[in-house]
């Protein structure tokens, strides 16, 4: 792989493969009391559910429409009942609305609730915080410079908006240039860009596979993968996180027998994986699945949301940060929304792959084009990182990501935190187990101007709350050290130093 000079003039690598097969686990007893924590939790919230069907408390979202009582309830489920009487009650430490760019340093508007989490009111104030939630890996993310300059110069040459499907009249050329900039910058033959990243995902998968066809897709998958499988109707196969050897199992049992749908033979295998896990901090390991791609004659469907432009020596993704060929990759998705602080996201591929999405994929026939200035800042930002700006800075912005990243890690994994993830990943999920830690580690760390991300369940499994860090090439090192003496000091007050008692 290649590598780059740190601000000392030593050689950083952009390619450790330090714990790719580690999954580190607490002592048997942070589990055990983590169940018992979850179990009070759901207890509480069931009783608390029940006094609310029974009419013996207030609950503020029935209170104003009577009419209610005349419908069958929609929130009869578990979903409805944690989300009620749980995560109601942490919604202070989510969703926190900011104004201005996302950058290093962010802005929140400061608020409170009055009625136990029903609502939120603001202050009228707001508070200066150091911004580890975005996903401004490469700190594009800002409201002045070269990329803010060209988005300004598109709105005034073509305005905000095409206002039209790529099929019906919102074409634009503007549109053929960033797909030409994508797909050179991937090493590919031909991109098509969409409006929306989830969109990207959901639609399009329908478009590469049908009935008859069998996917293999990562346990550990996003939402939006998840999606477009289903709506493909494609029989599909889930294999452990990130575990090419898995993965050949499942698809050699799933070949001794036929669809399930059709009752013939499958007529296509694709293989869904992501770069980075935006909830593991997982680095794939891409050789291993094009290897068995290769072998069993599969497709492979690389999801790039977390990874392009995250990782590599100039951020072209791991095909870059592995060495692999991005020919071995048959569709490469990615996202324009964070590492490149636009919005929207990519299909890159075949000449023949591409032309087939646009004429089949439902994005393109039912969903409006990219806004033109966000395109220039995709245009500017991937014209700095490949250096034909006539600058170094792209390649500057990759070597102090993978600085930061590893220094972050390294120190938190020191202190006694048990962290998730490959040391070059700028995703770096700290594990707290608990619901109530995980709340209680944002709310201390904001009382110190530090913005994090508390994840519980839904978005992780119940006994897997995390607080995850996401780094950024505008961290400067006094930020980074300021963040791990707060975050220390509140692993002393919540007890979350769970890497100390490993076994």
């Amino acid at each position: 792989m290649g590598a780059a000079k740190n601000k000392n003039g030593s050689i950083v690598s952009h390619h450790s493969q330090a714990n790719f097969d580690e999954t580190p686990q607490p002592a048997f007893y942070v589990l055990l009391l983590a169940r018992f924590n979850v179990f009070v939790m759901v207890f509480g919230a069931f009783v608390a559910s029940l006094l609310d069907r029974l009419g013996l408390v207030e609950n503020k979202c029935k209170k104003d429409d009577v009419r209610l009582k005349d419908f069958a309830p929609i929130d009869n489920h578990f979903d409805a009942m944690y989300t009620n009487h749980i995560y109601r009650l942490s919604t202070d430490v989510v969703n926190r609305p900011i104004s201005g760019v996302p950058g290093a340093i962010v802005r929140l508007k400061d608020r409170y609730t009055d009625d136990h989490g029903w609502t939120q009111k603001f202050t009228g104030s707001e508070s200066e915080v150091i911004n580890l939630g975005s996903y401004n890996y490469l700190g594009f993310s800002h409201c002045s410079g070269s990329c803010a300059e060209e988005a300004a110069a598109y709105i005034d040459r073509y305005g905000v908006a095409c206002s039209g499907t790529r099929q019906e009249r919102g074409n634009h050329s503007v549109h053929k240039k960033v797909e030409r900039t994508i797909a050179d910058y991937l090493s590919v033959e031909d991109a098509i860009v969409f409006p929306m990243g989830f969109a990207t995902n959901a639609m399009n998968i329908p478009a590469l596979v049908d009935k008859g066809s069998l996917i293999l897709s990562d346990r550990l998958n996003h939402a939006s993968l998840v999606t477009g499988c289903r709506l493909s109707g494609a029989t599909i196969k889930v294999f452990r996180h990130n575990d090419a050897a898995h993965c050949e199992q499942v698809l050699r049992d799933a070949l001794c027998s036929v669809s399930p749908r059709t009752g013939q033979k499958y007529n296509k295998i694709l293989i869904i994986i992501e770069g980075i896990y935006s909830m593991e901090g997982t680095i794939v390991n891409l050789p291993g699945f094009i290897e068995i791609k290769k072998k069993y004659r599969a497709y492979l469907f690389l999801d790039e949301a977390h990874s392009i432009g995250a990782v590599g020596p100039t951020g072209r993704g791991v095909a870059e940060y592995w060495g692999c060929n991005t020919r071995d990759i048959d569709i490469m998705m990615g996202t324009l929304t964070k590492s490149f602080a636009s919005a929207g996201g990519y299909m890159a591929g075949t000449k023949r792959l591409i032309d087939h999405i646009r004429r089949y994929s439902a994005g393109t026939c039912y969903g409006t084009t990219m806004s033109p200035p966000l395109i220039a800042q995709v245009e500017k930002a991937v014209a700095i990182m490949c250096g034909t700006d006539g600058t170094q800075i792209g390649r500057q912005k990759s070597t102090q990501l993978l600085e930061n990243s590893r220094y972050f890690r390294q120190k938190l994994k020191a202190l006694g935190f048990l962290v998730y993830g490959n040391d070059d990943s700028p995703v770096v999920p700290l594990m707290t187990f608990y619901i109530t830690k995980v709340v209680e580690f944002s709310r201390r760390a904001l009382k110190h101007n530090i913005g994090i991300v508390a994840v519980g369940y839904p978005a992780t499994p119940l006994l897997e709350a995390r607080v995850r860090f996401c780094l950024s090439a505008d961290h400067t090192r006094e930020h980074l050290d300021y963040i791990l003496k707060v975050i220390e000091k509140i692993g002393n007050e919540t007890n979350t130093m769970y890497g100390k008692s490993l076994f």
